[in-house]
């Protein structure tokens, strides 16, 4: 017997009983790296699937092809998005079951998915999340940030220009952790400017999670651009990172303090915004005192 009639019997014995309704779509995690990270459910409910909606169907085939299966693939990635959802919501509305599968991890989490989930919605039909790999998650867990009770999910920054430079500044405001995503062609680019906003954050470098050469090395953002250009092996493969929450005397300051970053998110804000809409963004970011913001961005201000 072979390795796709095991797994399908194994998920049949341990999900075959469940419910799966029919005229739903079935937003269906996948594997981030390592194959044997699918979960028996996910693997029961491609069984079930009349046909798979998918990122990329180059992709999606060769998943198909390790469990033995051979279903429709639907195409739904970024560029087509709307218009490919009218296409799962006229199976959807003869009563099939649709799959949604990215080409790796959580739909809908920096991969395409909220469109057609939103639109499956919208007809009335239902939703059915199966839960599997995350690497936003998988890498947080092997972090070991002491300090958060949260954390900020960020995913690729802005490309370049005023949108990056904002995005940046926000993030060193944000006192809880932080996970980013980077392609290996850019990272170095991000280090550097992390080891200039954020030089005393803690960094977890997660590269190639659940790969045969998966490392997870973490240190100081300011050392991390030095890291990277000891070995370049460590340039390879998606990275990504955990920027750890801020150390207690950033966040724990008096009432009358204002944190670095808060005063960088403030005048950033100011800039381009009203003075009470600065006020308000800046502590939702920073998590500083909006009086003490408000009396900070008054004396800017004044100061012209």
């Amino acid at each position: 017997m072979n390795i796709a009639s095991l797994l399908q019997q194994a998920a049949a014995a341990a999900a075959g009983a469940q419910q799966y309704p029919a005229a739903a779509l079935y937003v269906v995690a996948t594997p981030i790296g390592n194959l044997a990270d699918l979960t028996l459910r996910a693997i029961q409910v491609l069984v079930q699937a009349d046909a798979v909606a998918c990122e990329d169907t180059r992709v999606s085939a060769a998943l198909l092809r390790h469990l033995g299966l051979d279903k429709p693939l639907l195409a739904v990635h970024e560029h087509n998005e709307a218009s490919a959802a009218q296409g799962v919501l006229a199976r959807l509305a003869q009563g099939q079951r649709v799959a949604y599968v990215s080409d790796a991890g959580t739909p809908a989490i920096s991969d395409p998915g909220a469109v057609l989930v939103a639109a499956v919605r919208a007809a009335g039909h239902r939703v059915m999340p199966i839960p599997g790999a995350s690497s936003a998650v998988t890498a947080l867990s092997a972090a070991g940030d002491t300090r958060t009770s949260g954390f900020n999910f960020v995913g690729f920054l802005p490309s370049k220009g005023a949108e990056r430079k904002a995005a940046l500044q926000a993030l060193a405001a944000q006192p809880q952790a932080q996970v980013l995503f980077e392609a290996p062609h850019r990272v170095q680019t991000l280090a550097a400017e992390l080891a200039q906003v954020v030089p005393q954050r803690l960094l977890s470098c997660c590269r190639e999670l659940t790969k045969q050469f998966e490392s997870i090395h973490t240190l100081p953002a300011a050392e991390f651009p030095a890291w990277l250009a000891e070995d370049a092996q460590r340039l390879r493969g998606e990275f990504v990172l955990v920027l750890h929450a801020a150390p207690p005397a950033a966040v724990e300051a008096d009432e009358d303090a204002m944190p670095p970053e808060a005063e960088r998110a403030l005048r950033t804000l100011l800039a381009e915004l009203p003075l009470k809409q600065a006020v308000s963004l800046a502590a939702t970011l920073s998590g500083a005192p909006r009086n003490a913001l408000y009396q900070r961005a008054l004396a800017l201000k004044a100061e012209g």
